[in-house]
């Protein structure tokens, strides 16, 4: 067995919760659910995704079909959709070539194109299988319907595939013809035809090699259409089968690793079989979406979902690492991906083509080039960057609606500000983020901030405009007074939104190497139109490095997981912030300053990423005692077992956190307690304690925390939580990353040659049905 394999089957996915009665406690919600207690890393790692979409340079990038369809083939300059109409365009220039309409009630239901004797003939011919049971032949330069035939009479023909000299044909009767090749050597319909049968309620089916992979609901039946007869044609007994997966929805194999073959399920899982001993090797649960469809492009799978959304997935690591995800259908579905293999010696590329339920056919580049380069160049910044590293010291506290001068109620409060200040060396970046400056029970400052005026300030909001200058006018004040007199600091800049408040602070020897400040305010509440919760998103450029902070305030309650996830998924995929002026120049240049192929809108484009807030997260199904119980004995443990931003982490692999890092919690839950209290909430309400206050980060290598704790301020119901960073920031030397792009360019042509071998020899033995040594020798 291939040690790099994940060896795991993960069962089914839910975001729901389970609640428990007060003071008794349970097995851990993941027992209770059926996930095994097992870490975020047996998802695919999607800490280091590019979000570009991979398109080539030259255009067409996409083609609108104009009409319903979903059946797709590829061939290379030519790409052809049917249904009731059949069309066929030019990929080099999107120009239409062929618009054929059947006849009335025929509709296509299969496609394939006709092997050609010359290579340079290929792909001007088309056969279409249809509802009728009728096979045409179509050229596509005449616009010609050459030939009829009745091939399954009175029968819907669901799919069609060549092998070798062999054309196979399946109907939804469970009939499968395998005609022979004609004088020329070449399938054909006007040859005889050998008939088998399989089951009905075919649902997928995929060639590879002589086999024929045939999926019917959760079942999986392998056949060998080149069989004397029946029992030679039944290749196993019984079917192939995973308990705890979805209906099989999608097949593909990788020509980088031909012995195994991959099955998307209509629960998100992937299923992974070999070849020679038909094995299971792994179940993934890869998402929470049914997996529309599924190819092998070169050395990665791609797969596309019911979402529009489109992932390439690096299998050869363990675990899987997401290599790309973007939309490619803006919120239709991924019907088909279609990888075209012929492309690799026809056009000198390796395309890819999606059809989604939008209509619309989009081009992609399978080699994933500006991919490639960017992370090539990520491996060899040391030969023309120069590294530094600074500090930043991050607080986060849910305020209460605290004014300043309610610190001066006790002692231990009043102190809190000097002796944060002065805990450890004078950072570069101090970060404040606070939530609820603003009294958000009080439905008056609400609404009034809901329906304000766009002419004129309430009086509701200059109250709140003077709780935002109140702390900033503290906070400057209090970095006056408390930090040492040769370590000088600026305020950078605020933001603000209903009760959210953010403040930055940097040293004044820093504020002339950071440029393009930008904010943004992402508003989540009722349903995005209300900034009492969501997020305010700070960006700054340091010399060559982009870093952004983000200050949060999710939805609460203790059922509303779901909830929170979907804030979080919706702050860091809005395209909040203005484009880096960069990104109207080079993609070189862009990706020095930016991460993941973005160009500065979103937050996770930025090479590090701090993230702070009262993100709400709460402890599930544990009573208040009981979680009180475990507090007082110190066994963290058991309640972060239960923690739900943990739990999602590993039991979400669409979680968008679960890019950011969190050092771990070695302090007590930091909400909720009594006011000026150490004490938890013993109100009617009695909540359960919980780390709603919490500090993550992102960016491989350019980031860590190096203390995480809470501290005790007992004027709110929330304690603040502070981390300290270490960041590593860069320079560009431009004349030496040139010198470093051109070698890079280089290498990535070795790269083409090698998967481009790959593919053809891919598609010489599964395809033309060459023997491994001639295929090799054929493809160089």
């Amino acid at each position: 067995m291939d040690s790099r394999r994940p060896q795991m089957t993960l069962p089914t996915q839910t975001d729901g919760q389970v609640q428990s009665q007060d003071d008794v406690e349970e097995a851990s919600p993941a027992e209770i659910l059926g996930f095994p207690m097992t870490a975020a890393s047996e998802y695919p790692d999607s800490s280091q995704t590019n979000r570009r979409p991979p398109r080539y340079k030259q255009r067409p990038y996409q083609i609108p079909t104009d009409y319903d369809t979903r059946l797709c083939a590829v061939c290379g300059e030519y790409v052809v959709t049917s249904g009731y109409i059949t069309k066929a365009w030019s990929l080099r220039t999107g120009e239409l070539l062929l618009n054929m309409v059947h006849h009335e009630n025929v509709k296509a239901t299969s496609l394939i194109f006709k092997p050609a004797a010359r290579t340079e003939d290929e792909g001007k011919r088309i056969w279409i299988g249809t509802n009728i049971g009728e096979i045409y032949e179509v050229d596509i330069p005449t616009q010609s319907r050459i030939k009829t035939k009745v091939a399954h009479p009175r029968r819907e023909i669901v799919r069609m595939f060549r092998y070798a000299a062999e054309l196979w044909t399946l109907d939804d009767g469970g009939e499968l013809h395998v005609w022979k090749p004609d004088h020329s050597g070449l399938p054909s319909l006007d040859s005889q035809c050998a008939t088998f049968r399989v089951p009905r309620g075919h649902t997928l089916s995929v060639a590879c090699g002589s086999q024929l992979w045939i999926a019917t609901g959760k079942e999986i039946r392998v056949y060998s259409p080149g069989g004397r007869n029946d029992t030679e044609f039944q290749v196993l007994r019984e079917p192939l089968f995973q308990s705890g997966t979805g209906d099989v929805t999608s097949g593909a194999m990788l020509s980088s690793n031909p012995d195994l073959v991959f099955f998307g399920h209509s629960d998100g899982k992937v299923s992974i079989y070999d070849r020679n001993d038909f094995s299971c090797k792994g179940v993934l649960s890869i998402s929470l979406y049914k997996i529309s469809s599924l190819v092998g492009v070169g050395d990665y799978l791609w797969a596309g979902f019911n979402t529009g959304m489109v992932y390439v997935y690096d299998t050869s690591t363990t675990p899987w690492r997401v290599k790309k995800d973007w939309e490619a259908h803006e919120k239709k579905q991924v019907c088909s991906i279609v990888a075209d293999p012929s492309a690799v010696w026809k056009m000198d590329r390796l395309q890819v083509v999606t059809l989604g339920t939008d209509n619309m056919l989009r081009i992609w580049d399978g080699l994933l080039e500006e991919d490639w380069l960017e992370s090539r160049m990520q491996e060899h910044d040391s030969e023309y960057c120069a590294f530094r590293e600074l500090t930043a010291a991050v607080l986060t506290w849910n305020a209460g609606a605290s004014k300043p001068h309610y610190l001066q109620q006790s002692r231990e409060d009043e102190t809190f500000f000097r002796e944060y200040l002065s805990d450890g060396a004078p950072p570069d970046i101090f970060v404040f983020g606070f939530q609820e400056l603003v009294d958000l029970e009080d439905k008056k400052v609400t609404a009034k901030s809901f329906f304000k005026s766009k002419k004129k300030e309430s009086g509701e909001q200059e109250h709140m405009s003077h709780q935002y200058r109140a702390w900033r006018d503290y906070l400057t004040r209090s970095i006056e007074e408390n930090m040492p007199t040769n370590q000088a600091y600026v305020l950078l800049h605020t933001a603000s939104m209903v009760g959210l408040f953010t403040c930055i602070f940097v040293k004044t020897s820093e504020r002339s190497r950071i440029k393009h400040v930008h904010t943004a305010e992402v508003k989540r509440g009722m349903g995005g139109l209300h900034g009492n919760k969501g997020a305010l998103v700070l960006r700054v450029v340091l010399d060559d490095s982009s870093l952004c902070f983000v200050n949060c305030h999710l939805a609460a309650g203790q059922t509303q997981t779901i909830h929170r996830n979907n804030d979080v998924a919706a702050i860091l995929e809005t395209e909040a912030l203005p484009p880096h002026p960069l990104s109207n120049g080079s993609i070189a240049q862009h990706s020095d300053v930016f991460a993941s192929g973005g160009d500065g809108s979103m937050i996770l484009d930025h090479e590090i990423c701090i993230l702070n807030g009262d993100l709400n997260y709460r402890i599930d199904t544990m009573g208040r005692d009981t979680v009180i119980k475990h507090v007082q004995q110190g066994n963290l443990s058991r309640l972060l077992e239960r923690d739900q931003l943990l739990l999602s982490r590993k039991k979400n692999p669409g979680f968008r956190l679960r890019a950011f890092q969190e050092n771990p919690i070695t302090f007590a839950p930091t909400y909720k307690y009594n006011l000026h209290s150490d004490e938890y909430d013993n109100s009617e309400k009695r909540r359960a304690p919980a780390w709603c206050d919490r500090i993550l980060y992102r960016g491989l290598g350019k980031v860590k925390m190096e203390e995480y704790r809470r501290w005790d301020l007992r004027v709110s119901d929330h304690r603040p939580v502070s981390g300290r960073l270490r960041c590593r920031v860069k320079s560009v030397d431009a004349g030496l990353r040139e010198q470093v792009a051109e070698m890079v360019r280089e290498e990535f042509e070795a790269v083409r040659a090698r998967v481009g071998r790959a593919v053809q020899m891919g598609w010489l033995v599964d395809v033309v049905g060459m023997a491994r040594r001639e295929a090799e020798r054929m493809a160089g």
